[in-house]
């Protein structure tokens, strides 16, 4: 199952090109409490809502080898509700922050006062307020803005997309880019590794080179002969950076044995208290990433859920978080044998920076704050018959294997004694029957 990327080996093949597992995406938000008091100063309160959960499904299309022992590949993915396993409906109404207002407003705090006003004249006109009252579904994927009709008419790529506003609204029926990684034909350390995205072998979205450099996988699968000691880099465009995960600690799953690997509390800390994240900055308090330099400049930040791991000063400023590990902490689940995941949940919130910005009064008296939003779950794991066949190869086959091993070294050792004892035998004997021959 380790082996190359290779259409000939139909096992591993069928299983890197569409995978069998189901794949799931949970997404809560956090429904603001008191928008009004906010406007005042006041400490935002939020809930909790959630999961929506969407099944994922992800089908890699324009699959090209090339004689540099490479695959090209785009992969498409798209969403699915499932009713059955969300604690509510994409009807269900929601307020968050409205990123076009209060996002915008800190994008032109340093513009001159008069076009503050301006912009500001705007929002009213087009009836945007600095908060959104719209259904999951809307807030998902899209809902129609007559401010975004505008924006795209007369200031075309202003906005990341040129239909309707949505969190996600970029997500569904897209692809992540075009992946080229290694089929491990040359070399099986150096498989499911990325020679390239989009034709680059580096990003131009940060300061450093290391912070813009293309690290491990496209986070599907690694190389296999894994130790305690390998790490789990990988490249998430929608993160706009590579990211590594570090061993936790061994289990096993139906028998299979696994490592767990963790992010490491250094993954979103900022350049002073993780030197080798300068590069990820401008930063604030450590626990978030600033991802503005890939969202048009949109002053958004990414973090573990409920700034899990994450400067206890963020957790102080809103109110109605909880962050634990168990329901927080993101995590794979790896066969280090193979480099096959078998658990995986990759947890990421979503969080706007709000601040008052004089001349724009939609802002009215915000206090300065990182505010959550949404976060969501990506998660899978094999199950069924695909588990079944996972521990036949991966544990039954192996231990008949090492049983036979030890069988043929008793059975080469038992050869070897018999041979002895022979050979003893007809020494003591050969010698005898010369002797009666002679007399």
């Amino acid at each position: 199952i380790w082996r190359m990327i290779d259409p000939k080996n139909s096992v591993s093949y069928t299983m890197w090109k569409d995978i069998p597992v189901p794949f799931y995406m949970s997404v809560y938000f956090f429904n603001v409490l008191n928008p009004k008091e906010i406007l005042k100063g006041e400490k935002p309160m939020v809930e909790q809502r959630g999961p929506y959960v969407y099944r994922k499904r992800c089908q890699k299309d324009n699959v090209t080898f090339h004689p540099n022992n490479t695959v090209s590949y785009k992969e498409y993915r798209r969403y699915y509700f499932e009713p059955s396993m969300s604690a509510g409906n994409e009807s269900d109404i929601i307020t968050i922050p409205n990123m076009l207002v209060l996002g915008a407003a800190v994008m032109m705090e340093n513009l001159p006062f008069a076009v503050r006003l301006m912009i500001s004249t705007t929002f009213k006109t087009f009836k945007e307020g600095p908060f959104l009252t719209k259904t999951v579904e809307e807030l998902m994927w899209g809902y129609d803005s007559k401010l975004v009709e505008f924006l795209n008419k007369y200031l075309p790529g202003t906005l990341p997309s040129t239909g309707k506003f949505g969190l996600f609204a970029d997500f569904n029926n897209s692809n992540t880019g075009l992946f080229t990684i290694f089929t491990g034909q040359d070399d099986i350390r150096k498989v499911h590794k990325v020679d390239s995205w989009n034709g680059l072998t580096e990003l131009n979205y940060w300061r450093t080179p290391q912070s813009n450099m293309i690290n491990g996988t496209a986070g599907q699968m690694w190389p296999p002969f894994m130790t305690k000691e390998t790490t789990l880099p990988f490249y998430s465009p929608d993160a706009c950076r590579s990211m590594e995960l570090v061993y936790q600690r061994p289990g096993e799953m139906r028998g299979i044995p696994l490592y767990r690997y963790v992010a490491p509390k250094t993954l979103f800390a900022n350049g002073t208290d993780y030197a080798p994240n300068e590069g990820f900055c401008p930063c604030r308090q450590s626990g978030i990433l600033n991802v503005s330099s890939c969202r048009h400049n949109s002053p958004v930040f990414i973090s573990h859920p409920h700034f899990f791991n994450a400067d206890p000063v963020l957790l102080d400023t809103v109110l109605g978080l909880s962050p634990n590990e168990e329901e927080h902490g993101l995590f794979i689940d790896i066969h280090p044998q193979t480099g096959v995941p078998l658990n995986v949940s990759i947890r990421l919130q979503l969080n706007l920076y709000m601040k008052r910005v004089s001349g724009i009064t939609e802002t009215g008296k915000i206090s300065e704050v990182v505010m959550p939003m949404i976060w969501f779950e990506e998660s899978g794991y094999i199950d069924g018959p695909i588990v079944d066949t996972f521990h036949t190869n991966l544990v039954v086959l192996p231990a008949v294997m090492e049983y036979m091993q030890y069988g043929f070294i008793a059975l080469g050792l038992a050869t070897i004694v018999i041979a002895a004892l022979v050979r003893h035998r007809l020494k003591v004997t050969f010698p005898r029957s010369l002797k009666s021959l002679r007399l």
